[in-house]
């Protein structure tokens, strides 16, 4: 016969469901007091840990998150108590970092195991540079050594980075980083749950991740000074990505041409014109219509030694296939590509959609001296000055960034635009616009319009 005792409240309950409370009752606390640890040692997470709700559970074999519960087994989370504190801490972390960074919800289209690989990198190397007793364990010379490749190809090891470097791995080499990487149970990530509280859940964790950063820049510099992964990774994350595409067609205009605007023509008063006075309509399509459309503008190439070749003509690509949409082009034309270092070292003028084409056809770079914005700036002034332009709707310099700006602010919309991999950029003067692309963005995107094509 089984055992009863009184629980609190005096009801009789049965011995084996009296230790499941007792076992409860303990991992609550254990969870309880880890995350009490780490918040007092690193205050700037407090937000991040009270966001999640730690729960006693029998759905994972040791511990995951679906980004607003963190899902921890009791047989589990008990021995790692028991054996190694600091592990145990380290775990904890391990869903928090996985939440802020959004990896939850940014697999999208990737290979899940690689993604998923990735993830547990990433954060193991914030970790891994997080010199805070209650976490710090010190890395291997393994994960050293790995650390070391990536970073000399990646200076932020981010889990998008990461994942593109995965991707030319040999297989034996994905098993041994998921011996040393992989740390917990992602299937929360792909549950159904999980994705349809996507947007709202996701969006939360992106305001904290904000909030963190300018939290430590302006309070907790001296509490963040051993972290400087994560301050990294938070800077990188919390940049603004920006589509290209949408940018530039910031510097389109609207203008009328003539062609049918069947948009603005309804065919039930047509219709019915016909109807009763018989060839007598009583409303006509226009015979123009408002398009938006690319007109002068000037695309500076910085060519020299520090720029990478085959991102500049990525880019030109980029830029080509805006301008070569169907209503992108006016009848009439002039897009300036410049090429210049420390002086001016080409420049052709492309009036239609067959011009730009020859053009990238047939590209080759020129220059690869020093780095000089001024020359451009001077010599698009004289040819303002020259009425060589109808209306110059703005200028693109593709750089690097590092070089010597103008003092004067020009007449026409300016935008510095750096290609960069990781978040690193340049301050640009207070009048122009500072635009950072994802070259890996724009990979994908080619590769995607090469495969449809």
């Amino acid at each position: 016969m089984k055992k009863e005792y009184r629980d609190k409240f005096g009801n009789f309950v049965h011995e084996e469901r009296k230790k499941e409370e007792e076992t409860l009752a303990i991992c609550e606390d254990i969870l309880k007091n880890s995350r009490n640890e780490m918040a007092v040692a690193m205050r700037f997470l407090q937000s991040a840990f009270g966001a999640l709700k730690p729960v006693v559970s029998g759905e994972t074999g040791a511990m995951g998150t679906d980004g607003k519960l963190l899902y921890a087994a009791p047989g589990w989370l008990i021995e790692s108590f028991m054996k190694d504190r600091v592990r145990l801490n380290r775990m904890y972390l391990h869903e928090i970092l996985h939440c802020l960074f959004c990896h939850l919800w940014s697999c999208k289209e990737r290979d899940q195991r690689l993604w998923d690989l990735a993830a547990d990198i990433a954060v193991e190397n914030i970790m891994d540079d997080l010199y805070e007793k209650a976490v710090y364990i010190r890395p291997n010379s393994f994960r050293r050594e790995k650390y070391r490749r990536w970073k000399e190809k990646r200076s932020v090891l981010t889990a998008e980075a990461l994942y593109y470097l995965l991707t030319s791995c040999e297989e034996a080499e994905i098993v041994c980083l998921e011996q040393e990487f992989r740390m917990d149970d992602h299937h929360f990530w792909y549950t159904p749950q999980n994705k349809s509280g996507l947007a709202s859940r996701q969006k939360e964790w992106e305001e904290m991740r904000r909030k963190m950063q300018t939290e430590i820049e302006l309070f907790s510099k001296e509490a963040a000074g051993d972290s400087p992964g994560l301050v990294e990774h938070l800077q990188a994350e919390n940049r603004k990505r920006y589509d290209y595409k949408e940018f530039l067609r910031k510097f389109s205009v609207l203008k009328e041409e003539m062609q049918v605007d069947m948009d603005s023509f309804d065919p039930i008063y047509y219709h019915l014109g016909t109807e009763l006075y018989g060839n007598m309509p009583l409303i006509e399509p226009l015979e123009t219509k408002e398009m938006k459309k690319i007109e002068d503008f000037v695309i500076v190439l910085d060519t020299s030694m520090s720029c990478n070749g085959s991102l500049i003509r990525r880019f030109l690509e980029e830029t080509y296939s805006v301008l070569s949409e169907s209503e992108s082009f006016f009848r009439k034309i002039q897009v300036h590509i410049i090429q210049c270092d420390e002086k001016i070292q080409d420049d052709q003028v492309i009036h239609n959609e067959k011009e730009m084409e020859a053009y990238l056809s047939d590209f080759t770079i020129r220059g690869f001296g020093g780095t000089d914005f001024r020359p451009a700036f001077s010599y698009v002034d004289k040819l303002l000055n020259m009425g060589a332009f109808q209306r110059l709707r703005g200028l693109l310099y593709f750089t690097d960034g590092y070089g010597t700006f103008p003092a004067k602010m020009p007449p026409y919309d300016t935008a510095f635009i750096f290609m960069k991999d990781d978040y690193r950029d340049v301050d640009v003067p207070p009048w122009a616009i500072k635009l950072i692309l994802d070259t890996q963005a724009l990979e994908r995107e080619r590769t995607a319009e090469h495969d449809e094509y």
